[in-house]
């Protein structure tokens, strides 16, 4: 608060010029000048014991005649006192520029190029012409600083929905008529942490969905959570794309049922992670649940068959739904195996598949001939 003793009337009243002004320094320099005549701090020259606070509620009113610093003239000469009572007049347009104040001291000092006020004034010189520079890096700074937070915000919610919540808006829920849904576990992972000390199971599943959320970057599909070793993706929300969400699941689990078999648990470099896939293919509803930490979830259905689909099926398989495979069947591209029908926690009888693999096209085929012939 002290330190406001200094700052112009114009930027007490408003905060948002707090970064200070050419005007505003002139100000402040005059509140200088009655310190080196009087050789004492600001306001302490006047009669009356007044608070700082007090002092700087009065300066940020409009009182008639504004409230100032009060001594003597004949403690100066008559032109400093002039000079210092016009660098802070109440219009800030009405304060002399720096150049002028400058050309007066030296008028009165003779020009000494040692004198106290001469010194200062350059160096406030040297500031003012300094400050744009300083408020541009600054602002490239806070812009920076904005970005960084704009792209973690994005990682957490859908970037269309982390723009809704910035503005203020409240985020509608919405209904999507087909969206398919990846859930996945590590298998045995109950063992595996239960043999492993807490900071090891911590860099083993930082390792693991590091990996797997460099590789969901090239997919068009949208990470939903993690929860321990439980892994969830949704492709058709929060953007639509038609028909290609199963695809676009289906080709993602298969590359990261692959990537798998090449990771490293690094304080087990000897024992293999085992993934267990479940698919699903229906509607859904979206929305921003919560507003400390707000997370975008999944309701519906849906959700549960795809949790159902990863429960009940094997290590190191893809099960998936008669919906998904449906799907697949228009698609024509994936190779797909009936499993059977089985009995669904919750859903009764179901006739589930394996998906096996993403069938070549031509092309690739011909080149994988070429390359046997030769």
């Amino acid at each position: 608060m002290y330190q406001k003793l200094w700052v112009a009337p114009e930027h007490l009243r408003y905060p948002s010029l707090i970064d200070g002004s050419r005007k505003g320094d002139v100000y402040s320099f005059g509140i200088l000048m009655q310190e080196v005549i009087t050789r004492s701090p600001p306001y302490n020259c006047c009669n009356e014991v007044i608070d700082t606070v007090d002092i700087i509620a009065r300066v940020a009113s409009k009182e008639k005649p504004p409230y100032r610093p009060n001594f003597a003239s004949d403690d100066c000469p008559i032109s400093l006192h002039k000079l210092m009572v016009m660098c802070w007049t109440e219009d800030p347009e009405n304060r002399p520029e720096f150049s002028a104040v400058l050309k007066q001291i030296r008028k009165q000092t003779g020009g000494s190029e040692d004198d106290l006020i001469d010194s200062l004034l350059r160096r406030m010189e040297r500031y003012t012409l300094n400050l744009e520079d300083i408020v541009e890096e600054r602002t490239h700074q806070l812009a920076a600083e904005k970005k960084r937070s704009d792209e973690l915000l994005y990682q957490i919610l859908p970037q269309s929905v982390a723009i809704e919540l910035r503005l203020g808006k409240f985020v509608t829920p919405e209904w999507f008529d087909c969206v398919t849904i990846y859930f996945s576990d590590i298998v045995g992972f109950t063992e595996l942490s239960g043999s492993s000390s807490p900071m090891e199971v911590i860099s083993l599943l930082n390792d693991l969905y590091s990996n797997f959320d460099s590789i969901i970057e090239t997919f068009d599909v949208y990470k939903v959570e993690t929860i321990g070793d439980a892994y969830m993706v949704v492709s058709g929300l929060p953007i639509r794309n038609g028909s290609d969400h199963a695809a676009a699941i289906c080709k993602l689990s298969l590359k990261l049922l692959q990537q798998i078999q090449n990771f490293v648990i690094r304080h087990r470099p000897d024992q293999k992670l085992r993934l267990r896939i479940g698919i699903h293919t229906g509607p859904c509803v979206a929305g921003v649940v919560g507003l400390k930490m707000p997370r975008y979830c999944l309701f519906g259905d849906t959700v549960n068959v795809a949790s159902r689909m990863e429960s009940s099926g094997d290590a190191c398989k893809i099960h998936i739904s008669n919906n998904t495979k449906e799907i697949l069947d228009r698609i024509g591209s994936f190779d797909v195996e009936e499993r059977g029908q089985i009995n669904i926690k919750g859903k009764g009888v179901m006739t589930t598949y394996w998906l096996k693999a993403e069938k070549k096209t031509t092309t690739e085929s011909s080149i994988s001939r070429t390359d046997l012939d030769s």
